[in-house]
């Protein structure tokens, strides 16, 4: 498929988990709250050697495996956790899967919308020069206080894509929905190392975004909501996105129910119910969990993804599921990732909290091996962090 779009994608969140039941009874309250109110069942927890160059470096390695590392020619790095103020993250990634000098490195910005503005950048350089192949990377930590209502919507992940003129995966389409408008409905000053959230009104300012980002849309590729076979959305919890689309429906005059509801989304959901938030990267969770679960060959059909970062930035965009996407998937090995999480106990989990904490305000710490990924963090040394290849002989 001569097409622009996403030839591979990869995904990767930490080996340890906490069950939202043990939260629950931790934090005395009905467990029903999380399973039904968040739409979650567990959340990913990140051990102190692990931070968003490891995520993002281990869930570009089966890409890497696969394709020569060689032959990347930029890697474009989305996050809201960043670890540097000057070096991007990128470049830490660069080094640890081996690409070549011949190639661009940049990170990008803007809450959860980065990885979405990656991604199109990456689908116009590739427009430009179909010799490109570019990695776009989206990598995050989602902190919040203990104890605070965001604490529940924690989690970590990152997701890899290959952007080439090969769209095995997802051909991006051109002409999307955008909107923009400066509001304060979460945010992290410099000086904090856990988010700010307004969660009512980030919820509205969410919808209200949706709202104008599918109009712009519709009118500008004269579109309706029967061209989608399927939808995926930002997730900071499942049920905004099940909120989200039933707004959708509303504005294009149809009648939310949950058979429709369960059709066009369900499946984009399942990854996000057992790892939790992934901010920049999350968009791209619910597309991998959508083409790896849902039952029904989505070959050709039309796909509409929203994304969404606070601040504010939505876009509307659309991409055609590829052909043969089932047999280029890493359906097996993600699958084997999940399910070999170890769950931690809620004092664990605490421990890992402010162990994290402790690692990025450090400018030197030696650091045990906890995860089981391939590249760690092994030490900060002279405020320089150090990384290890776990695979690499010494």
């Amino acid at each position: 498929m001569n097409t622009v779009g996403i030839q591979r994608i990869s995904l990767y969140t930490a080996p340890y988990y906490l069950d939202m039941d043990d939260f629950a009874a931790a934090r005395g309250e009905d467990p029903e709250k999380f399973h039904v109110g968040l739409g979650q069942d567990d959340m990913s927890v990140l051990p102190p050697d692990e931070d968003i160059v490891t995520l993002a470096a281990n869930a570009a390695d089966p890409i890497l495996r696969e394709f020569d590392p060689k032959s990347i020619t930029a890697v474009l790095f989305a996050t809201e956790s960043g670890i540097d103020q000057s070096k991007s993250a990128g470049a830490f990634v660069h080094g640890l899967l081996g690409l070549s000098n011949r190639c661009r490195v940049v990170e990008l910005k803007h809450a959860c919308y980065a990885g979405t503005a990656a991604l199109q950048m990456a689908a116009n350089m590739v427009r430009v020069n179909a010799s490109e192949k570019v990695l776009v990377i989206a990598s995050d930590v989602a902190r919040y206080e203990l104890g605070s209502p965001g604490e529940a919507t924690q989690g970590c992940g990152a997701v890899a894509m290959l952007v080439t003129n090969q769209a095995d995966i997802l051909a991006l389409e051109t002409g999307t929905g955008y909107y923009t408008e400066d509001v304060m409905d979460f945010w992290r000053p410099n000086y904090r190392d856990t988010a700010l959230v307004d969660g009512k009104y980030s919820t509205m300012v969410y919808l209200t975004a949706l709202k104008h980002a599918w109009q712009s849309l519709i009118e500008s590729r004269n579109l309706n909501y029967q061209d989608f076979a399927r939808f995926c959305y930002h997730l900071p919890f499942g049920k905004m996105a099940v909120k989200a689309h039933g707004r959708l429906m509303k504005i294009a005059g149809l009648e939310a129910n949950d058979d429709e509801l369960t059709h066009v989304m369900g499946a984009s959901l399942i990854y996000n119910r057992t790892v939790g938030n992934s901010y920049s990267a999350s968009l791209y969770f619910g597309l991998t969990s959508l083409l790896e679960t849902d039952t029904n060959n989505l070959a050709n059909q039309r796909i509409g993804l929203f994304s969404y970062g606070s601040g504010c930035v939505g876009e509307f965009f659309t991409g055609i599921v590829g052909k043969d996407y089932q047999s280029h998937l890493y359906q097996a090995s993600h699958h084997r990732l999940l399910a070999s999480r170890e769950k931690l106990s809620f004092s664990r989990y605490l421990s890992f909290y402010k162990q994290f904490g402790e690692v990025e305000r450090s400018d030197n710490i030696e650091l045990p091996v906890y995860t089981k990924g391939r590249f760690r963090l092994s030490a900060i040394r002279a405020h320089k962090r150090q990384y290890a290849d776990q695979q690499r002989p010494r």
